[in-house]
């Protein structure tokens, strides 16, 4: 329960009251929110939220990301990662090398392989089946977490298939579910002005619902801190709030209004979900929007807090490190997320000046991270089972 006595901002009382109440925020609280000074009421809010669902859980998992190419058809504006055919820098990875890849992240430890690469004109839809039946071959307990929704619909065009029929025969080769890269903002005015060619919110749409209904779960961003006013925003997390409301119906599960993680557990009605919401800072540097200053670190925390507020049927919310910084990543435990994501070790999609590509997060320095926050750390597989490992001591 929240006192409405130390929220010093009247403005934010009608949503602190729907908090304390469980129901869902509407687009003029998360406006609000954005609007308020009152930080402190703010992370208050989502960490109540966060508690209700997690108690003292905080997740980490052991993974490894692929890019596999990044020459891309596309030239996004906000994307530093992107080249052309025979660009200096240039690259695409043969199928053998990708599964040398996820072999050394298995022997490792890590459950889990996260892999997502540019629109590559050329590449012939086996080479994407022979990449998963590869690593489902060499690394059968490994879970693969591949291809973005933009990439799901260019592989529809390169197979001349529908976005049903390449998830099938993705899913049949070894995909275990999808990330939720490519969503940015849902906006036209946005969508027109930064990523004009790529796939509307339409299509996005399209490859999670569909997804959901063969059953494979998936993940979904949020790119901010760009172009987008926060009116943008709230209406992006809403839009993934009324997806996950439809999937979570057809599972089977009336959640109803109720702000707590929705009841999961075991999928018995061969349907899937959301399952978590991944909020990106958006990393000028080496972009044509190089000249915009990007989000500062109060605008990052508001925002991993309003996401946790506004989304209150998708269960897990992740600061991930690598986008917000070590250091503010750990704060945002304490305000609304619960997941750090995982040890990556090597990230290419973007990366601030002075990084390389080699990024990587022990689990040692996790697990401490998250207990300096008063969380207790939990490992965890893609879908958010618990793992029992042997405790790692110092």
């Amino acid at each position: 329960m929240l006192d409405l006595g130390t929220i010093w901002d009247r403005a934010l009382w009608p949503a602190a009251e729907k908090v304390s109440a469980g129901q869902p925020l509407s687009q003029e609280d998360g406006v609000a929110l954005y609007a308020s000074r009152d930080i402190h009421a703010i992370g208050q809010m989502a960490d109540v939220v966060r508690r209700r669902m997690h108690q003292d859980k905080t997740y980490y998992n052991r993974n490894r990301h692929i890019n596999y190419t990044n020459v891309c058809a596309l030239s996004c504006k906000f994307c530093s990662f992107y080249r052309k055919r025979g660009e200096e820098g240039a690259y695409e990875m043969p199928v053998d090398q990708v599964v040398h890849i996820a072999q050394k992240a298995a022997l490792a430890g890590a459950t889990e392989v996260h892999i997502v690469g540019g629109l590559h004109p050329w590449l012939k839809f086996d080479y994407y089946l022979n990449m998963l039946r590869g690593i489902r071959q060499q690394c059968p307990e490994l879970h693969i977490k591949a291809f973005t929704a933009i990439e799901i619909v260019h592989l529809t065009r390169v197979a001349r298939l529908s976005i049903r029929q390449v998830l099938e025969a993705l899913r049949d080769a070894g995909l275990g579910s999808l990330p939720g890269g490519g969503a940015e903002i849902f906006d036209d005015r946005v969508h027109d002005e930064v990523f004009k060619g790529k796939v509307r919110e339409d299509k996005w749409f399209e490859v999670h619902r569909t997804a959901h209904e063969l059953g494979i779960f998936s993940n979904a961003t949020m790119l901010y801190g760009h172009i987008e006013n926060p009116a943008e925003r709230i209406g992006h997390l809403i839009k993934l709030r009324n997806l996950q409301s439809q999937s979570l119906s057809a599972m089977g599960i009336d959640h109803g209004d109720s702000l707590s993680a929705p009841p999961i557990g075991e999928n018995q009605t061969g349907r899937a979900c959301f399952n978590c919401v991944i909020p990106l800072s958006f990393i000028p540097e080496r972009s044509e929007l190089g000249h915009l200053p990007g989000p500062t670190g109060l605008t990052d925390l508001k925002t991993l807090a309003i996401t946790r507020l506004m989304v209150h049927n998708i269960p897990h919310i992740k600061a991930f490190w690598i986008m917000q910084g070590i250091g503010l990543a750990q704060l945002a435990l304490s305000w609304g997320c619960d997941d750090l994501d995982g040890t990556v070790v090597w990230y290419d999609i973007t990366k601030r000046e002075g990084q390389g590509v080699h990024q990587e997060f022990h689990v040692r320095d996790i697990q401490r991270l998250i207990r300096e926050t008063g969380g207790r750390p939990v490992e965890r597989d893609t879908l958010y089972r618990e793992i029992e490992r042997e405790p790692i001591h110092a």
